[in-house]
């Protein structure tokens, strides 16, 4: 079927691995960087990027061709400007305690270069379905690498995973203590040079 073409899949798993918008693009780390102490906002964070990606793709693919080239940017910036307020309203209505947990970077997703980035390098130039893959792809492989840090900071860092204690009292009792380090700021960005690294040295070959 011409929905699940060569193409179109390429543009739905290529992001996953081969192309990730943070380990091969190095794009959007700022936010990889400030929601990752924690896996809740992270995995709320990689979801909400996902959804405005994919979303925000399919409206300008679809009016692309009516866009003057001289203010496409900022059209751009109006359609993700619109859905990243909604995506913030209905967490602050369902999911308050994560809204305030990621504070203004809901907000921030107006200006993440993935999204603009995909707008600009893909929407503009194809239809609407492979857009929609293209945006759900860069979403889930955004995601993906903010669900390791989280997770990976979180277990380090607090003993625990989405709020549920892992390491058991016994463990602390015997002497272990958490490693306070992976609730700073700057453990994220080391965690994420690592994980770029791994990537690059293991699993991803430059053509």
């Amino acid at each position: 079927m011409a929905l699940f073409s060569k193409q179109n899949k390429e543009a739905l798993t290529n992001p996953l691995n081969l192309d990730n918008p943070i380990l091969i693009q190095v794009l959007g780390i700022c936010s990889a960087l400030a929601v990752t102490s924690q896996l809740k906002p992270a995995i709320v964070m990689g979801l909400a990027v996902t959804v405005i990606t994919a979303f925000s793709n399919v409206i300008i693919s679809v009016i692309r061709n009516t866009i003057p080239n001289r203010i496409r940017i900022v059209v751009q910036l109006v359609v993700v400007a619109a859905l990243v307020t909604i995506v913030s309203q209905i967490l602050k209505a369902f999911a308050y305690d994560v809204s305030v947990q990621l504070s203004v970077y809901v907000g921030l997703i107006i200006t993440n270069c993935i999204l603009m980035g995909r707008l600009e390098a893909f929407a503009m130039q194809n239809k609407p379905w492979p857009s929609f893959l293209d945006g759900i792809g860069n979403g889930l492989g955004y995601a993906m690498i903010l669900v390791i840090v989280g997770a990976f900071r979180e277990f380090f860092g607090r003993g625990s995973l989405l709020g549920f204690q892992i390491i058991p009292q016994g463990a602390y009792d015997a002497g272990y203590m958490n490693n306070g380090m992976m609730t700073m700021p700057a453990m994220a960005l080391i965690l994420v040079g690592c994980v770029i690294w791994i990537h690059r040295a293991y699993f991803y070959k430059e053509k």
